[in-house]
């Protein structure tokens, strides 16, 4: 039979936490400030007004390229992207299209059962962000701190088929923005904003997440401020879609927002092309020319990124899942290396402490690691290692926590590889629920093992 298979490409728009806004000298930190007070003829569109280059923008355009993996452009030059919006004081955006600064990179999502997947990025490219407007009953305001703020544009190819992947890519993304600090990220300020291009092709009997050949249309959910609301919409839309085809009708190009409360996608506009912004090159502003010297400076300027930093912690004898959890943000994975570094010079299990910390949420009580390490140890002096009375503790959870052992035998039977791992998660769950009930005082990294044995059978 025929399936249907969801044809996904995204657009991240992050707000760059530069001081000065893109084109002016205007301040940059515009969120809660009286409306119309980070202003001047540049970010206004103002008559004879010239715009000038933000050079630290730039150079965050460049980290989030890089660490995306992809090609710098040697040359680049900004554009005018003409269209006509109350928010839009120019009449145009500057932007970039024919010559962004970042192209051809990739990064890896994983999807609902772990399964990796390679996302193609098409371009990273710097541009300004508009004025803000504000619909109160029938009257709109236009508040222009916002107009001018740099703003990256990050656009994948059409590679996701899930909202789980698209889930991961957006926090993956929103991660990388915060390890290198370039941006807060925070989606509630609107400092990242998501949109999604979504169609619906038909598989024909091809391989999972295979269309036959991309759709003819894509429909664009525009403006999403949080993972929840677009993971709804996206659901929402590939539902729409699928029955509209069914009955027979043709999908057409088209922008479409999220209504939350009605829990449904409606029509803002019909889609435009390129073509029909009119893209010329910005005659106010200079090429961009990059040397290589410059590029290398910025790569070998990058912090160790999340999935290093946890390829670290996996060659010390760190499980993955557990490697992966603790590299969350750049403060929880530095606490847990010096944690580890101490735990080394004083013979204490590493496995042993970077579980203590994750379950217990020692980081978040201010507790310094040489303490949380000092307490592990007198926590754990007379630690429970014995196989048969670990193997009774893993029935016990087995037997307490249904809901737990569920979520990993779904997640066997979906992957539909008796040989892959279930649901990581799920035995967390167990490992915190026994180290609860003993105080902490079960060997983790055995019990995590024995609970495993158990699951499969």
């Amino acid at each position: 039979m025929t399936q249907y298979e969801p044809v996904i490409g995204l657009e991240v728009h992050v707000e760059l936490n530069t001081k000065s806004k893109m084109f002016c000298r205007c301040s940059a930190d515009y969120f809660g400030k009286e409306p119309n007070t980070h202003t001047c003829p540049v970010c206004l569109g103002l008559p004879g007004a010239l715009p000038y280059i933000n050079e630290e923008a730039i150079n965050k355009c460049l980290q989030i390229g890089l660490a995306l993996n992809c090609s710098i452009s040697e040359k680049s030059l900004f554009e005018r992207k003409n269209y006509f919006y109350p928010d839009l004081p120019k009449g145009y955006q500057i932007s970039q299209y024919r010559w962004p600064l970042c192209i051809n990179g990739h990064i890896e999502v994983e999807d609902e059962n772990g399964n990796a997947l390679m996302i193609r990025i098409n371009r990273a490219h710097q541009e300004e962000d508009t004025g803000k407007l504000t619909h109160i009953g029938r009257e709109t305001l236009i508040d222009f701190n916002r107009s001018g703020i740099p703003l990256v544009e990050i656009v994948t190819e059409p590679d996701f088929h899930s909202t789980a992947q698209v889930k991961d890519y957006a926090k993956k993304l929103q991660q990388l923005f915060r390890y290198l600090g370039v941006s807060n990220a925070d989606m509630e300020r609107g400092d990242m904003r998501l949109e999604a291009n979504v169609s619906v092709g038909k598989s024909n009997g091809h391989p999972k997440g295979v269309a036959r050949s991309l759709p003819n249309y894509r429909v664009e959910l525009k403006n999403i401020n949080s993972f929840r609301f677009m993971v709804a919409a996206i659901e929402y839309e590939i539902k729409r879609q699928i029955i509209a085809l069914e009955r027979g009708e043709k999908l057409t190009q088209e922008t479409r927002g999220w209504d939350e409360d009605k829990k449904c996608t409606y029509l803002q506009r019909s889609k435009e092309e390129a073509h029909d912004y009119r893209y010329f090159p910005e005659p106010d502003l200079p090429e961009l020319i990059l040397s290589k010297e410059k590029i290398q400076k910025l790569k070998d300027s990058l912090p160790k990124l999340p999935v290093e930093r946890a390829q670290q912690l996996i060659e010390m004898g760190i499980p993955k899942n557990i490697a992966f959890a603790s590299v969350v943000t750049v403060q929880r994975a530095d606490y847990i290396q010096r944690a580890i570094e101490y735990s080394k010079a004083r013979g204490v299990d590493m496995v042993g402490i970077v579980n203590y910390i994750i379950n217990r949420n020692i980081y978040a009580r201010g507790v310094p690691p040489e303490q949380a390490v000092s307490d592990y140890q007198t926590q754990t002096t007379n630690i429970i290692s014995d196989q048969g009375e670990l193997e009774k503790l893993a029935k016990q959870a087995i037997k307490e926590n249904p809901r737990a052992v569920e979520d990993y035998k779904q997640s066997l039977l979906s992957s539909g590889d008796e040989s892959k791992a279930g649901n990581p998660n799920a035995i967390q769950v167990l490992i915190g629920a026994m180290m609860k009930k003993t105080s902490g005082k079960a060997d983790a990294s055995k019990l995590q093992g024995i609970l495993k044995l158990l699951l499969e059978k």
